[in-house]
């Protein structure tokens, strides 16, 4: 007898992660790209070359899915004129299936606050990219309200773990390497960060559990700690120290003329300028699931990049 099926749109560490979890729990999965091809998947896992762009092809794929799980996004400098064309798709195609459809988002729509950020927190985004996504998430929303959609939401602070490049390539790989890691903005800010593999099974579990539908959901993840905090654990996992250096929103500025990714950055650079803190306490309440302990979580990353 053949599992249900589930099928995520994009192939990165978060989709990756959700789909470990759906084999985990013995579920058929089916995850979709623009080549066709994805590495470090678990056994049994298809992948199929598609366009998410397509509402007719994402209806296909949704209408035998349980689930669907939109975990794809544009390049990051291609965010306002790509990212709602690409959710408006997935909307449209989806609401031709009975499918659950389960989204990542971010907390870039809560914009600067002042007070730990919950599911309850009201948009205020100051940012390009936070008013998108506070627009993208209302509009998500509003699909199910309407009963176009059954839908639910994943929201994750700076995401840490396996195959996650940012804090791979800038922290983890330099420490290997015997090299000064780079953090932003003030290395002695609390901060949250998200553990990828926490991430996707939040993703899985909301993806077979209708009571999260209808509203979205912070991640479990660990209590905020400061970047030096952070490298400090990481010199205790690998037994030698950990020497940092930071760069300020002039430098990130400067380094964004040449590099297209890195300027879009600049407007964020408030996250890293003052205390950026999220409250999953909510999930884990409603669903018994606690986040992985921060060092726990930073040994597997660095298990993953030095392998």
């Amino acid at each position: 007898m053949t599992s249900e099926l589930h099928v995520i749109f994009g192939t990165g560490p978060i989709g990756k992660a959700t789909a470990r979890c759906l084999v985990s729990a013995g579920k058929q999965v089916r995850m979709i790209n623009r080549s066709g091809k994805a590495s470090h998947l678990p056994e049994g896992v298809e992948v199929l070359a598609g366009d998410i762009y397509d509402q007719q092809f994402v209806a296909q794929q949704a209408r035998d899915a349980a689930s669907v799980y939109q975990c794809a996004q544009p390049a990051y400098y291609e965010w306002t004129s790509k990212f709602p064309a690409m959710q408006a798709a997935v909307i449209a195609g989806v609401s031709q299936s009975n499918a659950r459809l389960v989204v990542m988002e971010n907390l870039y729509g809560y914009g600067r606050s002042t007070q730990p950020m919950t599911e309850a927190t009201p948009f205020a985004a100051h940012t390009r990219k936070g008013k998108l996504r506070a627009q993208m998430s209302e509009q998500l929303f509003a699909a199910h309200q309407a009963g176009r959609i059954r839908a639910t939401s994943v929201r994750a602070s700076n995401f840490y773990g396996p195959e996650y490049q940012l804090m791979g390539d800038q922290v983890v790989k330099p420490a290997l390497q015997g090299k000064k890691a780079t953090l932003l903005g003030n290395a002695d800010m609390p901060h949250s960060f998200s553990y990828v593999n926490d991430i996707g099974a939040t993703m899985a579990l909301l993806g077979s559990d209708d009571r999260g539908l209808g509203r979205p959901w912070h991640a479990p993840s660990p209590a905020a700690l400061t970047q030096r905090e952070f490298v400090a654990i990481l010199a205790k996992i690998l037994g030698k120290p950990v020497g940092y250096r930071t760069i300020n929103t002039t430098m990130v500025w400067l380094l964004g003329r040449f590099v297209k990714e890195i300027a879009e950055t600049v407007e964020m650079m408030y996250e890293w300028q003052a205390p950026f803190v999220m409250d999953s306490s909510a999930f884990s309440q409603t669903f018994g699931i606690e986040a992985t302990p921060i060092e726990e979580g930073i040994r597997s990353m660095v298990d993953w990049f030095r392998n």
